[in-house]
């Protein structure tokens, strides 16, 4: 079993900035494929940012609203996945998830379904 905490939710005005973390415990984090996601109200969970595991560069995802704002990085020392937020719009008010699950090295997961285990999500609200 994998367990995922978030953490550094808040509110923000627009134009700043916010770095997420998501600490894994209970299995081996440096086998996992990271995801973030974020539900709006009465939106569906999207994938904002992605990443693989692997001994090598490994590769990341973004979505099309958040590259060049946002950036996902992992620290296999901290068990732990980032999601460094800049430049924040109103419109990326959201609950945002980690997620996790088994991938193959090097390839990252963008559905929601493949993702096998989540947090417990951190509300962002960004304030125009």
């Amino acid at each position: 079993q994998l367990q995922l905490v978030e953490s550094g939710g808040g509110l923000v005005q627009a134009g700043g900035s916010l770095r997420l973390s998501c600490a894994a415990s209970g299995r081996a984090f440096s086998s996992y494929a990271m995801g973030w996601f974020r539900q709006a109200p009465g939106k569906e969970r999207e994938c904002v940012a992605a990443i693989s595991w692997s001994a090598g560069a490994g590769s990341s995802y973004y979505a099309d609203s958040v590259k060049g704002r946002f950036a996902i990085s992992r620290d296999y020392a901290k068990n732990t996945v980032y999601l460094q937020m800049n430049s924040l719009k109103p419109e990326d008010t959201a609950v945002y998830y980690c997620a996790a699950d088994r991938g193959r090295a090097g390839f990252h997961i963008v559905s929601q379904y493949e993702y096998g285990y989540w947090g417990q999500g951190t509300q962002v609200t960004v304030s125009s």
